[in-house]
């Protein structure tokens, strides 16, 4: 049986303060990274690992756009789930007008560059997303038997046109002028779809329309093709506004109407590719 000096018993109790003050550290430590791993664990993940937020954009568009952009848009949020986009439809200066004036929208497209040129300081920089041509529009089966622009000054004929003001009213009128074709119309509309319109109704006998809008009226009017040498090309530029309240989810959607799946929508709609 061995003995235990009091030398002994104060050597042990030295060196066991002096172990269990090097534990201390080592075991806050180690509760330390527990505590940083929990932490960042329970934290959100950065942005590029974050969903994207559910958008609401509100998208102002050219009359002509009408029915394509139904599709395109119901496409859009069927590849981007959470998004939700409305379309305002109207002609384009209207559009620019509502523009100026403060409409809560996201972004913008027009039937032509000159309108959007004139809202540089209210949108970003645009991108053309589709192009387009001018038909003429005659009452279904054609019964006035119009062969071509010359036909549309014959002073028996009721001939609507769209507004000057109005991108395919001064296309329109470009190309009428080209050939010197006076056109007296019986009224002159707000943009393409009331031409279209009337003509479906039968209130006139011809309009000039844009390619796709006759297309979605097939069956209901008949269609005169204007030879290109004769005709104008309309551009649509889109742009997303600077007071969108959704800038990145609206330059997302910008961006995509130039992807080879928007362009097939748009060109299966009877436009053509920038």
């Amino acid at each position: 049986m061995s003995l235990t000096t009091p030398t002994t018993r104060r050597r042990r109790a030295a060196a066991a303060v002096v172990t269990a003050a090097l534990l201390v550290p080592l075991a806050a430590a180690c509760g330390n990274d527990k505590d940083s791993q929990g932490s960042k664990a329970s934290s959100p993940s950065g942005s590029s690992g974050t969903a994207p937020k559910a958008a609401q954009l509100t998208v102002l568009a050219a009359s002509s756009l009408t029915d394509v952009f139904k599709a395109a848009g119901a496409a859009y949020e069927k590849e981007n789930p959470g998004t939700h986009v409305t379309f305002s439809f109207a002609g384009s200066q209207e559009l620019a007008a509502q523009v100026k004036q403060g409409a809560p929208a996201d972004a913008l497209v027009t039937a032509d560059t000159k309108t959007m040129d004139g809202l540089k300081a209210d949108v970003n920089d645009s991108s053309i997303i589709a192009r387009n041509r001018l038909v003429i529009a005659a009452g279904k089966g054609n019964p006035k038997k119009i062969e071509g622009l010359k036909s549309l000054s014959a002073d028996t004929l009721k001939v609507v046109l769209a507004a000057p003001q109005v991108p395919v009213g001064r296309y329109s009128k470009q190309v009428l002028d080209a050939q010197k074709i006076t056109v007296k119309p019986v009224s002159q509309e707000p943009n393409v779809r009331a031409v279209l319109s009337k003509v479906e109704l039968g209130e006139a006998d011809a309009g000039i329309v844009y390619k796709t809008d006759a297309a979605a009226a097939k069956g209901k009017v008949d269609t005169i093709d204007i030879p290109d040498a004769q005709n104008a090309v309309a551009k649509y530029p889109a742009a997303t506004l600077k007071t969108s309240k959704n800038s990145d989810a609206a330059a997302a959607f910008v961006k995509w109407l130039s992807s080879p799946e928007a362009q097939k929508i748009l060109t299966d709609a009877g436009f053509q590719q920038p």
